[in-house]
């Protein structure tokens, strides 16, 4: 009896032993679903610009220091995709074997890659940080992606200085760019679009003015030989000359006929007040305390030179000529009834300037009181607060960005690269496969870099659709209406800015 209860015992701790064993041992893994392919999203827009900025409760700060993990086991890291480029069809099968390469060299870390159509990935990322399930590195994503999500970004210099990492590879300016005060450095610089001066050669030569000046620092000489500083009035004066009516009468004369203009001398083109206005210099509509309405001193003169330049002197063209025959067909520069525009870098492409049949160049932007700003759009790579894995993180980082693999993904994303070791080679084969042929100064683009915004025009406002709708109303409304008192109606845009901000923060 002794044995049957001895033999019964020793039976159901064999099988208690079994289950055990069973329950430990981990069951096999599935992928995850995949992600939404959706259609291309627009070729010149790097961030959902439709999207209510998300006003993120800033997460707890992640120590860099990871728990230790168990011998052998590889830390997972996801990348997020879709708050700038990277969801349209074409590229994700790129970045997918982008991921599978960076797996098969890393004895330590597995990356995780999630792509999320571009008009859902602004709720998708919100929904993941607030239920604390935040990926780790989000990107490309640029200036106003990123500010969607304020506070919610690991400042980086920590593990910048953690790391030995080496700024020096890039540009002071574009490093300053992704700097943002009292948050710290959100990122390292990856692909950069600064804007310039696309010049209309054919239309200078045409009215037998010198062009525009293709170094910084370099004076405009005039058809008589004097030197001007390339400034806003210089700008100004050449513009009008630049500027006919249907009789071949150019602005200057005072028998300019405004109402019947065929070619117009400048336009600061597909840009909004505050892409405009940084031309006077860098701002923003909230001051720093991210609360209080303003209109930078600086752009309440461009404000009323703007509507000058397009009702008194008439070289920038009203909202009616921009959707004239005149300029609409394709765009008022390619039209080539432009002598001169400030655009970005993306607009120096096959789909903008590939089959038009006049020469154009480059040429630097103007300054305005000694300052010259280049405004600037720009891709990076940032890392959440959220981030269970900060170091392995900046490790799949500095992996993206580095000199031997940041040119896979510019191919993928395009875009002029950052670092500065990569610039020669990019714009010698960047020219020679989309305008094979042609003679232009590429280092404008580079030097203009260096003149960077800072803050950015697309930089953080509260309320940040309804404010940047609000400010739409106005420009649009200086750009219809000649008899605008625009001190008063910026006056009267800082206290409907104030209102909009209010009620965010309240």
């Amino acid at each position: 009896m002794k044995q049957s209860k001895f033999y019964l015992l020793a039976l159901l701790l064999i099988a208690a032993i079994f289950m055990a064993a069973c329950q430990a041992t981990p069951a096999a893994t599935t992928p995850t679903d995949e992600p939404d392919v959706t259609e291309p999203v627009d070729e010149n827009t790097n961030d959902n610009e439709g999207d209510e900025p998300t006003e993120t409760a800033e997460p707890e700060e992640t120590p860099t220091e990871d728990v230790d993990a168990p011998t052998g086991a590889k830390v997972e890291v996801r990348w997020f995709v879709g708050l700038g480029a990277g969801s349209d069809q074409g590229t994700i099968a790129p970045q997918e074997a982008f991921v599978e390469a960076f797996n098969a060299q890393s004895d330590t870390i597995t990356l995780v890659l999630e792509i999320v159509d571009n008009p859902t990935a602004t709720d998708t990322l919100s929904t993941q940080i607030a239920a604390g399930n935040a990926p780790d590195i989000v990107g490309p994503v640029g200036i106003a992606g990123r500010d969607k999500f304020k506070g919610a970004w690991l400042d980086l210099n920590p593990l910048i200085e953690a790391n030995n990492y080496d700024l020096a590879a890039f540009d002071p300016a574009t490093v300053e760019f992704l700097e943002v005060k009292e948050e710290g450095q959100l990122g390292i610089p990856f692909a950069i679009y600064p804007s310039f001066t696309f010049v209309n050669k054919d239309l200078f030569d045409e009215a037998g003015l010198p062009y525009p000046p293709q170094e910084y620092g370099q004076p405009y000489v005039d058809e008589n030989g004097d030197e001007h500083e390339w400034d806003m009035e210089t700008l100004r004066e050449v513009a009008m000359k630049l500027t006919v009516d249907a009789n071949g009468v150019d602005a200057t004369s005072a028998d300019f006929d405004p109402e019947n203009i065929v070619q117009f001398g400048y336009l600061n083109q597909f840009t909004d007040m505050r892409g405009a206005l940084t031309m006077f210099g860098a701002g923003n509509f909230v001051a720093d305390d991210n609360e209080t309405a303003q209109v930078p001193d600086q752009w309440r003169e461009g404000a009323q030179w703007v509507h000058d330049a397009m009702w008194k002197d008439h070289f920038w063209p009203t909202d009616a000529y921009v959707a004239s025959d005149v300029l609409a067909t394709p765009n008022p520069f390619a039209s080539g009834h432009l002598a001169m525009a400030t655009v970005h870098m993306w607009y120096a492409a096959a789909w903008a300037l590939g089959e038009i049949d006049f020469v154009w160049d480059t040429a630097i932007s103007p300054s305005y009181n000694g300052v010259t700003t280049a405004k600037m759009h720009a891709d990076t790579f940032g890392i959440l607060k959220g981030s269970e894995h900060p170091q392995e993180a900046f490790e799949v980082l500095t992996y993206m960005l580095s000199e031997e693999h940041a040119t896979d993904l510019l191919t993928i994303y395009g875009g002029m690269p950052a670092r500065l070791s990569l610039q020669g080679d990019y714009f010698e084969n960047y020219s020679a496969t989309v305008f094979p042929g042609q003679d232009i100064n590429w280092q404008v683009v580079a030097d203009s870099a260096a003149y960077a915004d800072h803050p950015n025009h697309e930089a953080y406002m509260p309320s940040y659709v309804e404010a940047s709708t609000k400010a739409g109303e106005y420009w649009t409304r200086w750009a219809q209406e000649p008899e605008v008192d625009i001190n008063s109606e910026i006056d009267q845009l800082i206290e409907d800015l104030q209102a909009i901000f209010d009620a965010a923060t309240s």
